[in-house]
């Protein structure tokens, strides 16, 4: 059993199971009953998505201080009880069946879910490592 932390979009892993979508915002322009067929996510988990505020920092970060303060920011949001709890759920379901989360971003050294791949295997989940 593995998590795997994808680009939302992407074409799905042979195997990968349910794949949780932790974005503020569903996909512009995709009708809500193609978002499983389009390989977007199966189930939308915006609480694990950061902050409008904290978007704004990423989107405006230019450089490597801008971009530790993004990340800073989204950990900070991550340690509510409802996040860490939710955190602490995904990382224990790994343990039991295969899943994803994921983002849009390109990057995910330049997006909030290599922050949350940090959190689940500090919770103990199994992950898949990151793609090359």
């Amino acid at each position: 059993m593995v998590v795997r932390v994808v680009r939302l979009g992407d074409k799905r892993a042979e195997g990968e199971g349910m794949r949780i979508g932790t974005v503020r915002h569903p996909p512009r322009g995709v009708p809500k009953s193609e978002f499983a067929a389009q390989n977007w996510y199966d189930v939308w988990f915006p609480n694990l998505a950061p902050a409008a505020a904290t978007i704004k920092l990423a989107r405006d970060a230019k450089t490597p201080a801008q971009w530790a303060a993004f990340f800073k920011q989204y950990r900070s949001e991550m340690a509510t009880p409802e996040n860490r709890h939710a955190i602490a759920l995904l990382a224990a379901l790994s343990h039991q069946t295969h899943f994803s989360v994921g983002c849009y971003c390109e990057d995910e050294a330049r997006c909030h879910r290599s922050v949350l791949r940090e959190l689940l295997a500090e919770q103990g989940a199994r992950l898949e490592p990151p793609a090359p």
